[in-house]
């Protein structure tokens, strides 16, 4: 089955009316180039507000059903296309996630997930936000596959893709917001990006199917001026069941692309490469421990 997918690579404003406005744009945009399948990036409605900690920011999320599922539902139903979003969920009072929602074609909520690895670093202050994801690595059933939905941080977890893989996933995608830290060097800020490419591109290795990965760009200043802010690197991309990159988006500039996409193609690199049938599960169990000493 040959599929189209719609990345949508955008750099965001303060004003979540105009990152709307614009997202919608590239949508009906991608839809009419093709696309069947359109994946936004990480918290596409704002500027990533996790470089602060700060009580009033929680205003910015929203419940789901809400206001973005409907709009972005709307979207799905007027082009004919499964859109997979990324939504700031206010699931109660004090009780939030960082979490993907996929559109079905008809403008229904296929299905959601709340991300599970929440990082707590320096400009990324998740922790403070997001409760830890409670419903698994379960793919979203929809028209054009079972989709393996997971979300950035997640993106370094080898068990989050298997897991993924291992009910049945078609492919994986990766909403994402990552960029530079203003002191790094430019030779460790390549070194971070590469880094980052290739382990998404090991899970599409390892587990023989397409991997695609929609991430923020340009530059984000730091609200409370304690550091440079952040340069998100952009470079999105779809890469195959070997690898191999169908596609790289720019790391400095907006761009949307319609990449087509194999699916069937998994089925016959698994069969070159059984890694499924080799694995030795019966070994596995201490890969739950935290740490063997």
């Amino acid at each position: 089955m040959e599929l189209k997918i719609g990345i949508l690579q955008q750099q965001n404003s303060a004003s979540v009316e105009d990152n709307v406005n614009r997202l919608s744009a590239g949508v009906a945009r991608l839809a009419q180039e093709g696309a069947q399948l359109i994946v936004l990036q990480e918290l596409h409605n704002s500027l990533y507000f996790c470089q602060t900690e700060n009580v009033d920011l929680f205003d910015l999320a929203e419940p789901i059903p809400g206001p973005s599922t409907e709009h972005f539902g709307r979207l799905a139903r007027q082009h004919g296309v499964v859109i997979v979003t990324s939504l700031f969920e206010r699931r109660a009072a004090g009780l939030y996630h960082n979490t993907a929602v996929v559109l079905e074609r008809d403008g229904s909520i296929a299905g959601k997930y709340r991300k599970m690895h929440i990082p707590d670093d320096p400009a990324y202050y998740e922790k403070f936000y997001f409760t830890p994801g409670d419903l698994g690595f379960r793919p979203i059933q929809t028209s054009v596959g079972r989709l393996g939905v997971l979300v950035c941080w997640d993106q370094w977890y080898p068990e989050a893709a298997r897991l993924m893989v291992l009910q049945g996933a078609d492919l994986l995608i990766y909403p994402t917001a990552i960029g530079y830290e203003s002191s790094d060097t430019p030779e460790e800020q390549q070194r971070q990006r590469e880094a980052w490419t290739t382990v998404q591109r090991g899970h599409a290795v390892a587990n023989g199917l397409p991997v695609v990965t929609v991430n923020r760009v340009g530059q984000e200043p730091d609200p409370s001026g304690q550091t440079g802010g952040i340069r998100f690197w952009g470079s999105s991309f779809v890469a195959g069941p070997q690898g191999e990159l169908l596609c790289r988006a720019s790391d400095c500039r907006e761009e949307s692309r319609v990449v087509s996409v194999d699916l069937g193609r998994g089925e016959q690199v698994r069969r070159w490469w059984p890694f499924l049938r080799d694995r030795r599960i019966e070994a596995y169990g201490d890969i739950t421990q935290r740490f063997i000493d």
